[in-house]
């Protein structure tokens, strides 16, 4: 655990074990005492209290000798246009900056795999549940150390001619468009997550600190989905950068962003 955090041990196993449930992750039910034990290095009170609070909040259900259950209802994937997370870049700004990112970085593929669509990915990627997609798992550096865990799904018609040696050695983008994909846009979303055990081992951090989280569907300019990535970010190497400018008359003058730069160090 985060010894630095303000945060009572058993607090920062509680919001953790919160983010997941709302991620649905426990759709199976929980983790028993002594593997949440193993996995966050803490006490068995430590545990009991983190659960009491969640069951407190109503968002898990423990019934002696059948385990403890998620009560979280999760919504469906947010990457219709309308979210107001959202931000569109061009393929001149945000997408040719993480194409460069990637030329000046390194990467670890952790794993890469062809499987049938979970529905959650069919729908981003506007595909028939179960058609194949590759997904892959990658660790980024910079000469600093960890920078990022990307996860991302493509459409195993399109993914076909690259693997794992391939992603190996360059940005997936670039592959994409040497593969006859035409990159056009990417709709974004940012917000924030906790690092579990895994993420935590990853990233070279403490289980429970805050990191980036980045969801991104790229589009060819055909206006398709081609590629869905999560990724998240040690928010101490990595950063975005917006430029804004006032539109409108006096009276509803608003915000709008003209370039957004992803930036590491």
């Amino acid at each position: 655990m985060n010894a630095v955090m303000p945060l009572p041990k058993y607090h920062q196993v509680y919001l953790v074990l919160r983010e997941q449930l709302h991620e649905g992750k426990f759709a199976q039910g929980l983790p028993g005492e002594l593997a949440l034990m193993q996995q966050f290095s803490v006490a068995r009170v430590t545990v009991r209290r983190a659960l009491a609070q969640l069951a407190q909040e109503g968002l898990i259900s423990r019934e002696p000798g059948r385990g403890t259950r998620s009560l979280v209802q999760r919504s469906g994937p947010q990457v219709d246009a309308a979210t107001h997370k959202t931000q569109q870049a061009r393929l001149t700004g945000l997408l040719e900056n993480l194409v460069s990112m990637g030329l000046r970085t390194t990467v670890k593929v952790l794993s890469v795999q062809r499987l049938p669509a979970p529905h959650e990915v069919a729908m981003a990627l506007q595909l028939p549940d179960g058609e194949l997609v590759q997904k892959a798992q990658r660790v980024r550096y910079t000469k600093e150390g960890p920078l990022s865990h990307i996860t991302t799904w493509v459409p195993e018609r399109i993914a076909s001619g690259f693997g794992r040696k391939e992603l190996a050695q360059k940005p997936i983008l670039m592959l994409l468009e040497e593969s006859g994909v035409k990159v056009g846009r990417a709709q974004q979303s940012i917000s924030a997550k906790l690092a579990d055990a895994s993420m935590a081992q990853h990233l070279d951090i403490a289980v429970g600190s805050a990191l980036l989280a980045v969801n991104r569907l790229i589009y060819d300019t055909d206006d398709k989905p081609i590629q869905w990535l999560h990724g998240l970010y040690r928010p101490d190497r990595y950063e975005y950068q917006m430029q804004l400018s006032r539109v409108g008359s006096i009276d509803a003058k608003v915000w709008v962003s003209k370039e957004l730069s992803a930036n590491f160090h």
